[in-house]
């Protein structure tokens, strides 16, 4: 889910630094008609762990939006430049 309450999909993998043992990823498989589907045009998608603000049974990302971002917010270019 994001910080806005939008689902994002499933976690399908993680990718994690094994020289410090943190995680630097997640991968996510877009639910259908999800707007991160939408916003990116992907099946799965790779989150920069920067974009993570919670985990626990879900995991809260920070909303991600294809126009300029507002507080809470992270572009989508900002996303792909984190890769």
């Amino acid at each position: 889910f994001t910080n806005k309450g939008y689902y994002l999909g499933k976690l399908k993998d993680m990718e994690i630094d094994l020289s410090t043992f943190r995680l630097k990823s997640i991968v996510v498989e877009t639910a259908s008609n999800s707007e991160m589907g939408k916003l990116l045009g992907a099946k799965k998608v790779i989150i920069p762990y920067s974009v993570v603000q919670a985990i626990g049974d879900v995991i809260i990302t920070k909303h991600i939006v294809a126009s300029a971002p507002q507080e809470g917010e992270v572009s989508k270019e900002e996303v792909q430049k984190s890769l």
